[in-house]
């Protein structure tokens, strides 16, 4: 396993990195019913399983004709039935929208635009355009509808029903598990005696399930020796793949995680990466069992330093494994304060956006030891290497994971 912790990555190609790594890591598909593929990601296109509309379909309530008028009503055509052809001149149907136009009918005319006279004729003047929508006007058969990565939600559940789908073909949806390190963690009541809270074991399965994966396990806190930390990170791998573990990526005398992976036979994807707060993360691929490979993303143990790795290298990460297409490119928005830069690495600064979305204030509270800034935050001003900016400039904007319908 090759790594060099005194260089590190940079921000914008650690997130790519990160990215690149998923998408290449090989994945199946699931066929699922409708009803449950919402916030799943297509596996494959999605196509017209028939011409759509699959008919000559009425747009209006009123009168398919035949010929001049007056017409002589013949009949009634209603919804999900197939009328007999209009077989006469000056002959009519009553039609009612949705219905199938019946063969030999020239025209429809729009009940509010007709009349029905003593006689029982019925007379009108169609509209210039058809009031109909014709076989294939919206797609034709086998055409490709959506296509494979796009994220799906009701409305591709709605297109797939009305051409004729029942199951869709979706990416499996990454499996992730939470490792917390650090004997002086407690997992309940007030911090003290040397001892602080976890808060990262009760929020990253948070984080993570909103980037798209379902949590499969949380264990912790794991003992400072390099024999629990590598029992701890094989029984994940066994059912996730992805295993997020916090704290120890650095070097220290309790810090077990990289002698962990060389142990495990990993292959470094990012190993440091040049942003503050952050410092340090790395993200690894380590072979299965199986032969497909799991990743591990080592979070720092400071709370917003983790968190800074989540969105930095295991959002894009997950990005990738449920195959969906990656958008590099963020958000302008204007700062309404000066943010300081942090020299040769990117700052990533905490901020809210005002009610329009387009213009961010630095919050306070914003040590990497620190939540209280995140919980006020909707995500990061980037602040590129070797620069800073000043009140009313433009700067990339990175929202922190979102509920899918949820909003900045």
């Amino acid at each position: 396993m090759s790594a060099d912790e005194n260089t590190p990555v940079g921000w914008e190609q650690a997130r790519e990195l990160a990215y690149r790594a998923g998408r290449a890591a090989p994945a199946g598909v699931e066929r699922i019913p409708l009803a449950e593929g919402d916030g799943r990601t297509l596996a494959e296109p999605l196509r017209a399983l028939t011409a759509l509309p699959a008919f000559p379909t009425s747009s209006i309530d009123g009168w398919a004709v035949r010929g001049d008028g007056p017409w002589r009503p013949v009949g009634r055509v209603l919804a999900g039935g197939t009328p007999p052809p209009l077989a006469a001149d000056g002959t009519c149907v009553e039609i009612a929208t949705g219905a199938m136009v019946p063969e030999g009918a020239a025209a429809l005319i729009r009940v509010e635009e007709s009349a029905t006279g003593a006689d029982g004729l019925v007379t009108g003047t169609p509209r210039s355009a058809p009031e109909w929508r014709l076989p294939g006007e919206e797609a034709a058969l086998g055409e490709e509808l959506v296509p494979a990565g796009t994220p799906v939600d009701p409305a591709v559940i709605g297109v797939a029903a009305t051409c004729g789908h029942e199951f869709l073909a979706v990416r499996p949806q990454p499996r992730a598990a939470v490792l917390v390190f650090g004997d002086e963690l407690l997992t309940a009541g007030p911090p003290g005696a040397g001892r602080v809270r976890d808060s990262l074991g009760p929020q990253v399965p948070s984080w993570l399930r909103r980037c798209g994966a379902t949590v499969t396990s949380v264990a912790g806190p794991v003992k400072d020796t390099l024999d629990a930390h590598l029992d701890a990170i094989r029984a994940a791998l066994d059912t996730a793949d992805l295993v997020c573990t916090t704290g120890g990526t650095m070097h220290g005398p309790v810090d077990h995680l990289h002698p962990s992976l060389a142990e495990l036979g990993a292959e470094y994807v990012v190993n440091t990466v040049g942003v503050r707060p952050g410092f340090p993360m790395l993200l690894a691929r380590v072979p299965g069992p199986d032969g497909r490979p799991r990743f591990l993303a080592g979070l720092p143990g400071n709370p917003q330093s983790a968190v800074i790795a989540l969105v930095s290298l295991v959002a894009p990460l997950l990005t990738g494994l449920a195959g969906r297409p990656f958008r590099a490119e963020l958000p302008q928005v204007e700062v309404a304060a000066p943010i300081h830069g942090r020299g040769r690495d990117t700052h990533l600064a905490l901020a809210a956006l005002d009610p329009s979305g387009r213009i961010a204030t630095p919050v306070g509270h914003v040590g990497s030891a620190m939540l209280r800034g995140l919980a006020n935050a909707h995500g990061f001003a980037v602040i590129r290497p070797g620069t800073r900016a000043a009140a009313g400039d433009l700067v990339p904007f990175l929202p922190l994971p979102l509920l899918p319908g949820e909003r900045a």
